[in-house]
């Protein structure tokens, strides 16, 4: 049997019934440097309470609580035994070396269930399953802190009395606590546990002396009829304890959604993978090699075009890179009074992103789509009734994708201020959302094969906007409904001046007739509005559920400093003999590249509808007064 010394921290100690309860292990090492980890901890209650781990030497019970990381509780009685001999002798010399703080310590006797491993931050082992078989009351502990803290009040009997026979009856004396508070549910927790320790050994006392056919002997009657009294206590304290926590489940507030935060997307930058400096050193070597022919030194530095690949030539481009010398392409970035602050080009709000309820599905998907219903009819008695089929067809959205480059020297990147590379990232991401914008809902862009996708609005039905903003929403909500589509979740996408000309609008009795509606759209029974430049003079209506739509999640940028490329705005493809391409390494030069994957279609040609030349009548003075039915 091993043994082990930890913390005997007493939280109450009751004299009445030579009670006492607290902690009786925890995880730090002793002298030795042996750890005994309490979850690994297991027992069969209820266990002896020796002397000295001398097992002839029993002076009580212990039983243990459900192990915790903090350490294992328990609770040990000394019996107290009427018949003059060694044995009530031994007990009272315990309880009274416990009260006067003679016995401070207390040990485990265990097994160990598995070999024990090495503490890494101590010389001695770790023992992480264990079996116990007894705890003992010492004077010096292997463990430096395994001592009793602090009794603070004791009401022992009165002078002249024995304190283990004449003892009036006291209530239990509360110790200090060093533990942690528990919380309603842990404590609720822990007294079933205990209730269920006391019932198990009440059981065992009870079928020991049926076994034996006989009653209790002195001993064991009054060891039940503590434990039994302890159950009462223990009932009366679950009653307690549960409705505390009815109470508190009652009165606990729920938590406020967490909002979701704005869709960013990040910034990816791609780097060779070798050390700084390294396609310096070899254009060196190779013009060293070809003695300074940049021709020869441009093939001779093919054998390393897999980390650092390059070109000899170099020649004037269509468009040429952001310099620090450009008076308005990026030269005032390297201003030499410029403020930190950047005033950027404002863009639109971006829409794609702010329709909800979009039909996601996956790239090159067939998605099924019902093109035709079946006829359905009343019918008479003995009649045929009619027969018909239903249509169906499929949507599949291939890879599309919108991109561009834009070249910066090294120069502008290292001088400027703001950087120059930053304010590049943040305008590609923002001018690929606004061009997206611009093509989901243009009527003009058409679908070009393999290349790009026909706006939303593309060979939809349209109407001409009247100067009633009421009748013209009414009227794009019937498109739906006459051609059977729900108009649950309709959206709305329209200019921030027709919005905000909706959220002037009154009714007779001076209420809103577009409350929940502003310059940046809004809600309105049920319906969503959308605002974007992009819709210019038209009023979208579409149903979100009937438009596919695939996206990769977001804006990729990659930079490239090896690259060669068309310094051009439309470039040429497939490339011909008189196609220039310009090394960014030879030119120092950096190039950023921005995608987005993402293509999108109407499941449903009526999905659609728009007003065209929507310029609803601004309102005069604050509010303007309509002859339309107030709102209800």
């Amino acid at each position: 049997m091993t043994r082990a010394y930890s913390l005997l921290t007493i939280k109450a100690l009751d004299a009445a019934r030579r009670t006492i309860t607290g902690i009786a292990s925890t995880p730090e090492p002793d002298r030795m440097g042996d750890v005994v980890e309490p979850l690994g901890i297991s027992f069969k209650n209820p266990l002896p309470l020796l002397l000295y781990h001398d097992t002839k030497k029993p002076v009580g019970s212990v039983i243990f609580a459900a192990p915790t990381a903090a350490g294992l509780a328990f609770e040990a009685t000394l019996p107290t035994v009427d018949a003059p001999g060694a044995l009530r002798d031994r007990i009272d010399e315990a309880w009274q070396s416990i009260t006067a703080g003679l016995l401070a310590g207390v040990s485990i006797g265990f097994r160990a269930l598995e070999d024990p491993k090495p503490h890494s931050k101590s010389a001695g082992l770790r023992f992480l399953k264990t079996e116990i078989l007894e705890l003992s009351l010492v004077t010096i502990p292997a463990n430096a802190a395994a001592t009793i803290h602090t009794i603070k009040s004791l009401d022992l009997a009165a002078p002249g009395r024995h304190p283990s026979r004449d003892r009036d009856p006291q209530s239990p004396v509360r110790l200090e606590k060093v533990a942690p508070a528990m919380t309603i549910t842990e404590q609720i927790t822990a007294l079933e546990n205990k209730r269920a320790a006391h019932v198990a050994r009440m059981n065992d006392i009870q079928m020991l002396c049926a076994t034996d056919g006989r009653s209790k002997d002195d001993a064991e009657q009054t060891e039940f009829s503590g434990l039994k009294a302890d159950v009462k206590t223990i009932d009366a304290e679950l009653v307690d304890a549960r409705d505390m926590e009815r109470i508190n489940v009652a009165a606990a507030k729920p938590l406020a959604p967490t909002v979701p935060a704005a869709t960013t997307y990040r910034s990816i930058t791609v780097q060779p993978n070798v050390p700084q400096g390294t396609a310096f050193v070899r254009a060196a070597c190779a013009l060293l090699v070809c003695k300074g022919n940049r021709y020869e030194a441009a093939d001779y530095a093919k054998r390393w075009n897999d980390s650092t690949p390059e070109v000899g030539m170099y020649l004037k481009a269509a468009v040429a890179p952001g310099t620090t010398t450009d008076a308005t392409w990026a030269g005032p970035l390297v201003n030499a009074n410029i403020a930190n602050d950047f005033i950027a080009l404002l863009r639109p709000a971006t829409i794609l992103g702010k329709i909800p309820g979009l039909r996601t599905v996956p790239f090159n998907t067939k998605v099924p789509t019902q093109t035709a219903g079946g006829t359905y009819g009343w019918v008479g008695e003995s009649k045929p009734k009619p027969v018909t089929k239903l249509a169906f067809g499929t949507t599949s959205l291939g890879y599309t994708k919108a991109a561009g480059i834009i070249v910066l020297t090294e120069e502008l990147v290292r001088l400027s201020n703001p950087s120059a590379e930053d304010l590049t990232r943040r305008d590609m991401i923002a001018g690929i959302a606004q061009f997206l914008d611009q093509q989901f809902i243009d009527p003009a862009v058409a679908a070009v094969a393999g290349v790009n996708p026909a706006s939303i609005t593309n060979g939809a039905p349209t109407a001409a906007a009247t100067a009633n903003p009421l009748a013209d929403i009414l009227s794009l909500i019937s498109h739906f409904a006459t051609n059977n589509i729900s108009v649950d979740g309709v959206t709305f996408i329209m200019s921030a001046a027709n919005a905000l000309s909706l959220s002037f609008r009154t009714n007779l009795d001076g209420s809103a007739m577009f409350p929940g509606i502003g310059i940046d759209g809004g809600n309105y029974r049920g319906l969503t509005f959308v605002t974007s430049q992009a819709a210019a003079a038209n009023v979208i209506a579409l149903q979100p559920s009937l438009i596919l739509y695939a996206d990769d999640g977001g804006v990729t940028i990659d930079a490239s400093r090896e690259a060669s490329l068309q310094m051009d705005s439309a470039p040429m493809s497939p490339a011909d003999a008189t196609t220039v391409y310009v090394s960014l390494w030879q030119t120092n030069n950096v190039g950023l590249r921005a995608e987005r994957w993402v293509n999108w279609a109407k499941a449903n040609a009526n999905a659609v509808k728009y007003l065209t030349a929507t310029a609803w009548p601004s309102p005069s003075g604050a509010a303007t007064t309509q002859s339309a039915p107030a709102s209800k």
